[in-house]
């Protein structure tokens, strides 16, 4: 009798830590980001923290300026800067954890298309290449409301 055991599936028992930020940005928990973009266990836990670390590069280098601009007036953090009136008190953290989730699902996106020879396959991952580029443009959308820009979606025609 023979019996088929199955290791490496992408299942982990214990959540990594949370990624360390710059010291004015929040720190990222992948397991926090699993959570609430859906991603299951065929990912590996070594994919997650890569997406994420390069996505919080990436919206670093885009909010460097008003980083620095904040820093200058005195922020220590990004609770330390004040929304404007209008807006909840948590909206800057919240939107960067959107910008980088959102890059970060992008870059996976693209990074899993389905593997296959049929239609049925090129289709699944044209799909995906969709989505990823809504992930992208919702990050583009964060990062312009941090910067207190409005957003424009220009298509030729």
């Amino acid at each position: 009798m023979s019996s088929l055991i199955a290791y490496g599936t992408g299942e982990t028992t214990e959540a990594p830590a949370a990624i360390t930020n710059n010291g004015f940005w929040p720190e990222i928990s992948p397991a926090a980001f699993r959570d609430a973009e859906r991603i299951d266990g065929s990912v590996t836990d070594a994919r997650v923290i890569h997406a994420l670390r390069v996505a919080i590069a990436d919206i670093n280098r885009q909010l460097a300026d008003w980083q620095l601009e904040h820093q200058g007036e005195g922020a220590a953090t990004i609770d330390d800067v004040d929304p404007p009136s209008w807006q909840a008190e948590d909206v800057y953290p919240l939107l960067y954890q959107r910008a980088v989730y959102a890059t970060a699902m992008a870059t996976l996106m693209e990074r899993y298309r389905d593997y296959s020879a049929t239609g049925e396959g090129d289709e699944r991952g044209e799909a995906k290449d969709l989505a990823a580029d809504d992930y992208r443009r919702d990050a583009r959308w964060a990062v312009s409301e941090i910067l207190g820009e409005s957003h424009t979606t220009v298509e030729l025609i």
